[in-house]
């Protein structure tokens, strides 16, 4: 072999390294095969496999035999008669409550085999399930089945299903100007009651002047003022927003004003020492330390618009919850009036859950601290 070929077949070296072979070679492809191959026979370990369904728990079972059982008994089970007058909407109401017991039966089965969210309150509620079933079952069998209760003070569940589909919109139109009112004095109330309580808990000075008439006023009644308000107001309905705002105006005043003066006093000496002035010490340092006190301000404020708005309502709204009631009263319109406080128990309740998911929001770092 000439000495050519032995320096052509040698590697060439270049700064120490030994230089790579070229990408046309046939070497690459069976070296990428040598340290692919053992690769294949590594098992596959973490391959998902699909979660089994979940269980029915016998609480939820139990829950779907008694909304079954109870909409036999509405259905099998003939109605004592009562008066001269023949009972209305037995069909719709027995055709409603098996539309229930179907519902909860594709809910539960449906919930198993996707194990989805629809599931997981089904469970939970099983047992309230059951008992929402038995207390209803009584209710139809003391009225309807044996009229052991007067009539018509105490109405059958097909009733209720009678004052929904028949008066519908009264009953919507008093929930929407419930709710206009509501909405309008509880924002007046809350911004009133906020800057108020900022105000008096950032200076001193005018807490000595605002804190007498709030120690004087507050505790007062609200719908003990509607007299003055009637007087003052060009309206009823001005005169029930005052009123509503009122009464949201003082626990919101004095949560705020507490939330502010218990702020440490080592955040304002920090934020001074970087250059803050006295706005952005309110702004950005006492309100937001204060803000889990103002909600419980809103929490209460919003529990007492809840009475002055029935109570004002009834005084000479012309249309409102307040005011259904008592027109249902007077035209002795018991399940009217029944069907209305179910509204009304509804209607709150999800007011005051809205405000809590509000607040979960806003203070996520205190989730959960405030029960509802």
């Amino acid at each position: 072999m000439s000495s050519d070929a032995f320096t052509d077949a040698s590697p060439k070296k270049s700064s120490g390294h030994t230089a790579l072979p070229p990408v046309s070679s046939p070497a690459i492809p069976s070296a990428l095969a040598q340290t692919s191959a053992p690769s294949a026979a590594i098992p596959r370990t973490f391959v998902q496999t699909p979660a089994p369904p979940a269980a029915i728990s016998p609480a939820l079972a139990l829950a779907v035999l008694a909304w079954w059982l109870l909409a036999a008994l509405m259905i099998f089970w003939p109605d004592r008669q009562v008066g001269f007058a023949p009972p209305r909407f037995v069909g719709e109401t027995h055709r409603l409550f098996v539309v229930l017991a179907v519902f909860l039966t594709l809910a539960t089965l449906l919930g198993r085999v996707l194990n989805g969210r629809l599931f997981d309150p089904l469970r939970r509620a099983a047992r309230w399930l059951v008992v929402l079933a038995v207390l209803i079952a009584l209710w139809e069998t003391v009225t309807a089945k044996l009229a052991l209760l007067p009539a018509p003070f105490f109405a059958p569940p097909r009733a209720l299903v009678e004052a929904y589909a028949t008066d519908w919109r009264r009953l919507g139109d008093s929930v929407l100007n419930s709710l206009r009112l509501l909405a309008a004095g509880f924002v007046l109330g809350s911004l009133s009651g906020f800057i108020t309580g900022v105000a008096i808990g950032w200076s001193r000075g005018l807490g000595y002047w605002v804190h007498p008439v709030l120690r004087l006023l507050g505790p007062v009644p609200s719908t003990a003022l509607l007299p003055l308000s009637l007087y003052f107001f060009p309206s009823s309905f001005s005169a029930a927003i005052f009123l509503i705002a009122l009464a949201t105006w003082f626990p919101v005043t004095v949560l705020t004003w507490s939330g502010v003066s218990s702020v440490d006093d080592r955040y304002y000496d920090v934020a001074r020492t970087l250059g803050a002035r006295p706005l952005f010490l309110i702004l950005r340092v006492a309100v937001p330390a204060s803000l889990p006190h103002v909600f419980v301000g809103l929490f209460m404020g919003l529990g007492a618009s809840f009475s002055v708005l029935v109570a004002a309502e009834m005084m000479g709204v012309k249309s409102g919850l307040g005011w259904y009631l008592q027109w249902a009263q007077g035209w002795a319109a018991y399940a009217n009036m029944y069907g209305a406080l179910i509204v009304m128990a509804l209607l709150f309740s999800s007011l005051i859950t809205l405000l809590f998911t509000l607040r979960d929001r806003l203070l996520s770092w205190q989730q959960g601290a405030m029960k509802w």
